[in-house]
């Protein structure tokens, strides 16, 4: 099986790799080089697949702010 690298970098796994490892769309997945040289693809376990947190995510609903929005853009307008 054989596949062509796009300009971006990207290429389609085969659908016979897809179904044999049981990917789907937005399935995490690791690439590893071995030994030979040889590219190894696996599905990513929740662990690995997990990195930091978004760091929008670990900021929102932070604010605790008593200040209406109104108030708020008032004060910041001037």
């Amino acid at each position: 099986m054989s596949t062509t690298l796009t300009v971006k970098g990207q290429v389609t796994i085969p659908k016979q790799i897809r179904d044999a490892l049981g990917l789907m769309p937005g399935t995490p997945i690791d690439f590893a080089v071995n030994r030979d040289g040889e590219v190894v693809l696996h599905k990513a376990s929740a662990k690995t697949s997990k990195t930091s947190p978004d760091r929008f995510d670990a900021a929102r609903g932070k604010a605790d702010l008593p200040w209406r929005t109104q108030d708020l853009m008032a004060l910041l307008r001037g």
